[in-house]
């Protein structure tokens, strides 16, 4: 913990517990002390530590070829694009290296689309968002941050946002209306402000 607090960049205030095993929902310090991991690294670990499968699978691929950039096809792409696709309904899909690049991508569609298929004028296309949201920490994401915590230093943000009321679907309604929204942007359960949930057919009416 000291050599991360003097060496690292202070971008989180991690609990004061050093994790350097894990076993499914099991992790160990190095002292051998046993804890339960309930966050699972914000979902990302929703399968557990070191999963045999894909413990399998990483080992499998890294001795087969390691990267081929979107320089080059791959023979594996385009079969598990047409995978998650088929299993979600999409027309396309594009993978992504984060959440923040994926939200960041997700505008950039939502806008390209409003000046495309809207005929709205350059640099007037408009994402609503929600209060208390967390998308990520680039500066594009945190312009329509509503934390002092996220924001705090880092200004000047970037406009093209419009904050409404979560679990509000009323509010989404009116401010919908203007012409210039071209996309919403909403966690269905709210992370970062609590683990909120909306209200029962929240989800549904937006």
């Amino acid at each position: 913990m000291h050599l991360e607090h003097h060496y690292g960049a202070h971008n989180y205030n991690p609990l004061p517990a050093v994790i350097s095993k894990g076993q499914g929902v099991h992790v160990w310090n190095p002292e051998g002390g046993h804890y339960y991991d309930f966050l699972a690294a914000y979902s990302a670990l929703n399968q557990g530590h070191c999963h045999p499968r894909i413990v399998d699978a990483l080992t499998e691929q890294a001795q087969t070829l390691t990267l081929t950039s979107r320089a080059f096809y791959n023979n594996l792409l385009g079969s598990a694009e047409k995978m998650l696709s088929d299993t979600f309904g999409y027309d396309k899909v594009l993978f992504m290296n984060s959440g923040a690049e994926a939200v960041e991508t997700a505008i950039k569609v939502a806008r390209k689309w409003g000046y495309q298929n809207k005929s709205l004028p350059e640099d007037r296309a408009k994402i609503l968002v929600v209060m208390d949201n967390f998308h990520g920490r680039t500066i594009n994401v945190i312009s329509f941050s509503t934390s002092d915590d996220s924001r705090d230093g880092f200004g000047p943000f970037n406009p093209g946002y419009e904050v409404i009321p979560y679990n509000d679907a009323d509010a989404l309604d009116q401010a919908a209306a203007d012409p210039e929204v071209v996309g919403f942007l909403v966690e269905p359960i709210q992370g970062e402000a609590g683990a909120v949930m909306p209200d029962e057919g929240y989800l549904k009416k937006v």
